[in-house]
C-alpha cells in the first residue's frame, strides 16, 4: 500500500489537498499518513514508513526541506490546487476583536493591523480550536468552521480559496539533467496563444 505523508492535523488544507491529489491519480488503494512538521514527514520517508510527502510550496520550511535533506528525498512531482475557503472569524460576543490566531504563511490574507495581538498556530485547524476555546477573539481560519458552529462566530472577512503550488517528494528522482515541464499544459498553450499575437 502506497503511503503519502503531509501535514496534519485530519481537516486541514494539506490533508484535504493531499485526499485530492490521490483521487486525481485514482489511487484508492493509497493512504495518508499526517504529521506535525515536515521533518517528522521526511525523516519518515527516508526510513521507508511512507513513500511520499506532500508540501504546499509556500510553507515556510520549504527551503530548508529543500536544502536539509538535497540528494535524498527529491521533488518528483508539482502541481496547482486551489485551498479550502479561507476567512477571519470572530467569537460572536467580542464587539471589538483585539487578538487575532493565525498560521503566519496566512499572514498576508488579511490586513493584520487592525488587530494589537497576533498569535502564531501552527494550522488553521489549531486557529479554529484556540477560537473555540476563547485563546483569542479572532481567526484566519476555515471558513466552513463558521457554518460548522452556527452562532459561535461572525465572518469579519471572506478570503475564499487560496491558490498554491504544492510539491510532492519520493526516494527516485523524476528529474534527471533537463528540464521536466508538461508540454500540454495550459500555460503552454497560453504561451503559444501569445506567440500569435
Amino acid at each position: 500500500m502506497l503511503i503519502f505523508g503531509t501535514l496534519g492535523p485530519s481537516g486541514s488544507n494539506h490533508d484535504w489537498i493531499a485526499k485530492r491529489y490521490l483521487e486525481f491519480h485514482g489511487l484508492d488503494h493509497a493512504r495518508i499518513e499526517l504529521f506535525d512538521d515536515f521533518d517528522d514527514a521526511l525523516n519518515s520517508m527516508l526510513h521507508g514508513d511512507v513513500h511520499h510527502v506532500i508540501q504546499v510550496a509556500v510553507h515556510p520550511s520549504v527551503t530548508g526541506t529543500v536544502a536539509r535533506y538535497r540528494g535524498r528525498a527529491h521533488i518528483i512531482d508539482t502541481f496547482i490546487s486551489p485551498s479550502q475557503s479561507m476567512a477571519v472569524l470572530t467569537r460572536s460576543e467580542v464587539n471589538l476583536p483585539s487578538s487575532l490566531g493565525l498560521q503566519m504563511a496566512t499572514r498576508e490574507y488579511v490586513d493584520s493591523s487592525q488587530w494589537g495581538t497576533l498569535v502564531p498556530e501552527a494550522s488553521t485547524v489549531a486557529v479554529s480550536q484556540g477560537l473555540l476555546n476563547d485563546k483569542y477573539d479572532s481567526g484566519l481560519t476555515l471558513l466552513k468552521y463558521a457554518e460548522q458552529y452556527p452562532g459561535r462566530f461572525r465572518v469579519e472577512e471572506t478570503i475564499g480559496t487560496v491558490i498554491d503550488p504544492w510539491l510532492v517528494y519520493g526516494m527516485e528522482p523524476t528529474c534527471g539533467n533537463g528540464v521536466l515541464v508538461w508540454p500540454n499544459s495550459p500555460a503552454a498553450s497560453l504561451f503559444h496563444d501569445d506567440c500569435k499575437l
